[in-house]
């Protein structure tokens, strides 16, 4: 069975590694066969960025040139060949690489200065994740000029655990990183690099142990030839497999390479999202055009995971504590599937059959998620027509963290009248699910205090959820009317109470 050759660039240099098993991941090759000790292994599935790294990539978009696009992302659950024709930086490339314009006189990048001045290191376990963290901010925003917010600088350190509670100081160095001398990435030179590599390959003879086509009509027929070989995609499940559940692949098929799944387009009032769209991607679209979802979509995990992580490899997944399937449910959403017989499309929450299980033929692959946009309001009080989106998430963190439950609701009422509802649930049954009971409940009914305990109480009658270490069935059952309650009083104009409202007054 043929192993591809990875090829990526690292401190300006091309890095060719041979005969790398499949299912290894990114962190086993750095630690074990590069002897790069500086990047940590500490929790092995993605949820304390012991491991952070930051690829780069080149990106293309139309009438543009192309971009190097950078993301700090988690090695511990990230395999090996999917930075194939990447760049990548560990915490030890900083000082070193080339291609790092250092003021003279600072050695230091400002990421690890920064956290030098504003003694940001204790243990210092978790700091080469964090510097890595803070790197891939400073490139994207300090170096610019645009100078962090706290609120800013907490959101995108979310995926970053500090076991000796030292989140201040690091969160006062992601905001100090602007003010100290620059140390900018030559982007144009480390693109002209990546354009050297050699080519992903493409097609194959034969078995294969790990493919990454990029077309989608090569996929297609790759998963109808070997239905056996493991999907990945952003691979922040699968890795875990691999990490805590000690699984092996002998053949692995990487989705995450073929433009036409990466597609983000708003065409005829609806959303286009791609299957490979990262997370981070597919989220900032629904922003655009529902604002009122930035929070939703930053609690949805830390940074590094929604780097990676696809919304396809969400929806596909089908895990019912799987957070964008309510929000998506809610939107109306339909998921198209392909496979070299051609497309279908079917709403969302038909998808499933029971807990991890799905309608998929063993040949087709989820390729696309379709939504119509909404025109939403962010408040509603005293108004005759309108439309009310929110998306509520309750964990035991706040943030990087798995629901409990997930609830989505979207209401539109005109003349006092509810003229539509759509409720997505998570959590609460063994797949994501419709609220049908409290959307009948809704439609065509006054919108008062009354016709929404009508719904809570539907919410309630329709699921049984199960108790389990994250909550108990009955705390998940009081949980839905009470979040179908705080809609309500959203609605009214109430403000919620959230620890969102709570400024933490910081002394100098």
């Amino acid at each position: 069975m043929s192993t591809p050759t990875i090829h990526f660039l690292r401190r300006g240099q091309p890095v060719t590694l041979h005969n790398v098993p499949p299912d290894r991941t990114l962190l086993e090759v750095l630690r074990e066969d590069l002897h790069c000790s500086g990047t940590k292994e500490g929790c092995g599935e993605g949820d304390c960025g012991a491991c952070t790294v930051v690829l780069g990539e080149r990106v293309a978009t139309a009438g543009q040139d192309p971009q190097l696009q950078l993301r700090a992302i988690n090695s511990c659950i990230r395999l090996a060949h999917s930075v194939n024709g990447l760049a990548l930086w560990t915490v030890e490339d900083l000082a070193h690489d080339p291609h790092i314009a250092h003021t003279a006189g600072h050695p230091l990048h400002p990421a690890q200065e920064a956290l030098v001045q504003c003694h940001g290191s204790q243990c210092g376990f978790c700091t080469p994740g964090f510097v890595m963290s803070l790197f891939g901010m400073y490139e994207n925003h300090s170096r610019h000029g645009e100078a962090l917010t706290r609120t800013q600088a907490q959101e995108a350190l979310s995926g970053n655990l500090c076991r000796c509670t030292g989140y201040r100081p690091i969160l006062e160095a992601a905001q100090q990183m602007d003010q100290l001398p620059t140390a900018p990435l030559d982007q144009l030179t480390v693109l002209q690099k990546l354009e050297q590599l050699p080519r992903l390959q493409s097609h194959s003879e034969g078995d294969f142990s790990y493919k990454a086509p990029t077309d989608l009509q090569e996929l297609l027929q790759f998963r109808a030839a070997h239905p056996q070989a493991q999907l990945v995609a952003g691979c922040t499940d699968v890795g875990l497999w691999v990490t805590k559940q000690h699984r092996r692949f002998a053949q692995v098929l990487d989705v995450s390479r073929v433009a036409q799944l990466r597609r983000i387009e708003q065409q005829d009032g609806a959303l286009h999202l791609g299957a490979a769209a990262t997370l981070t991607d597919a989220f900032a679209a629904l922003e655009a055009h529902y604002p009122e979802l930035h929070r939703f979509a930053a609690r949805f995990a830390g940074l590094p995971v929604r780097n990676s992580g696809t919304l396809g490899g969400n929806v596909a997944n089908g895990s019912p504590i799987g957070d964008s399937m309510p929000l998506l449910i809610a939107l109306n959403a339909q998921v198209v599937l392909a496979s070299v017989r051609g497309e279908r499309s079917l709403p969302l929450e038909q998808l499933y059959t029971g807990y991890r299980q799905n309608v998929m033929a063993p040949d087709e692959l989820l390729v696309r998620i379709h939504m119509p946009l909404h025109a939403t309001q962010p408040t509603v009080s005293a108004q005759a027509h309108w439309q009310l989106l929110r998306a509520y998430k309750v964990s035991k963190r706040q943030d990087d963290d798995i629901s409990a439950v997930c609830l989505v609701l979207r209401v539109a009422v005109q003349d006092g009248l509810v003229t539509e509802a759509a409720i997505g649930a998570g959590g609460v049954a063994a797949t994501p699910v419709r609220a049908t009971l409290a959307e009948d409940a809704l439609r065509g009914q006054p919108w008062s205090a009354a016709t929404v305990q009508a719904a809570a109480a539907a919410l309630q009658a329709q699921f049984k959820p199960i108790s389990d270490m994250r909550a108990s069935g009955t705390y998940r059952r009081q949980l839905l009317a009470s979040l179908m309650t705080r809609f309500w009083n959203e609605s009214q104009g109430h403000p919620a109470t959230t620890l969102e409202q709570i400024t933490v007054e910081v002394q100098p």
